[in-house]
């Protein structure tokens, strides 16, 4: 049944869920910084791309002033809702071809960090959307997995088997599980994903479908990128491998943001593979390096030549973990 099957990212949304940094007390100095930053998000998803965002404000003391931000701003709907965090693509539903949205338990990233309200995420979002919530008895987060549209799904070993999710999951028992759940017919393994990341190697840090067959993956950009063995592994690990369709994956190397550290110089998961696909653009998320931003671009515009390729920045959205596709699920049309 095609409408099981999870759609492609580049296929048409009806709407972008986006997560509005609302708690002071776990963004403290950074938090004005990374509302400025999903603002602009926001206004690009409403402008350029083309989409209606329903934007997740988590604390009533972030509403109001969310709600001035937007007002008059044609195509962004500002409601409140329940979360620990921001991170609505591991937290929220992911919607089936069928307009479904499928939930799963949740455990704060292997039990890093328990947040009041994150499990009950896919609920509220279902509810607002409308939407069927199918509940599956196994933990799994969006951002570990990415789709094709076709029924492959790509993921990371050091993410999807950790114990700290669910133990005494093989590959063969996490295969079972998606392919009843999402519709699995081929998944396709990667081994580790980037260095200190909190999620435990998420795929849409290290690689992710950008057309049928066709994975980007990073290169490294610098002299001291801390990911660059990694990068080399992932795509010679994608180059033999096929999809669902029985086509042979082909690699697009999209430069990375090289390092970028933290106050005490220590390596952050940076990624412009957290890019975000949408209606009318991608967005992509910089991080202070303006030549490996611009490259990124460019390689990405090479497989995505009708929709507009638009930089901004996400350093302060950075320091809580993540970025642009982390915070957003889309709602298939």
């Amino acid at each position: 049944m095609t409408d099981r099957l999870i759609p492609a990212e580049w296929s048409p949304h009806r709407a972008m869920w986006v997560g509005w940094p609302s708690h002071v007390e776990l963004w403290e100095d950074d938090l004005a910084a990374a509302q400025g930053e999903v603002e602009a998000l926001v206004r690009a998803l409403a402008g350029q791309g083309r989409e209606q965002v329903r934007l997740l404000v988590g604390h009533d003391d972030a509403l109001a002033d969310a709600r001035v931000r937007f007002a008059g701003v044609e195509g962004v709907e500002v409601g409140a809702g329940r979360f620990g965090d921001i991170w609505l693509r591991d937290t929220g539903p992911i919607f089936d071809a069928g307009g479904r949205a499928h939930g799963f338990r949740f455990n704060g990233w292997g039990g890093k960090y328990d947040l009041p309200h994150d499990d009950e995420v896919a609920g509220q979002i279902a509810d607002h959307a409308g939407a069927e919530l199918l509940r599956h008895d196994f933990i799994l987060e969006g951002g570990a997995l990415d789709h094709d549209g076709a029924g492959t799904i790509l993921t990371t070993r050091q993410c999807l088997l950790n114990p700290n999710r669910n133990p005494g999951w093989t590959a063969n028992k996490a295969e079972a599980a998606l392919a009843e759940a999402l519709g699995a017919r081929t998944v396709l393994w990667l081994g580790d994903g980037l260095l200190n990341d909190h999620t435990d190697g998420h795929v849409d840090n290290l690689a992710r479908f950008v057309a049928p067959g066709v994975v980007a993956c990073p290169i490294a950009f610098g002299r001291n990128d801390p990911n660059a063995d990694v990068y080399d592994e992932t795509a010679r690990t994608l180059a033999a491998m096929t999809d669902a369709e029985g086509r042979p994956i082909r690699v697009l190397r999209v430069p990375s943001p090289g390092f970028v550290g933290d106050e005490d110089e220590r390596p952050v998961p940076a990624s412009h593979m957290n890019f975000l696909i949408v209606n009318g653009a991608v967005i992509v998320p910089t991080y202070g390096d303006e030549t490996a931003g611009r490259l990124a671009c460019e390689a990405l515009a090479t497989v995505f030549p009708d929709r507009q390729i638009i930089p901004l920045p996400s350093t302060a959205i950075l320091t809580g973990g993540g970025s642009f596709h982390c915070i957003s699920q889309q709602e298939p049309a």
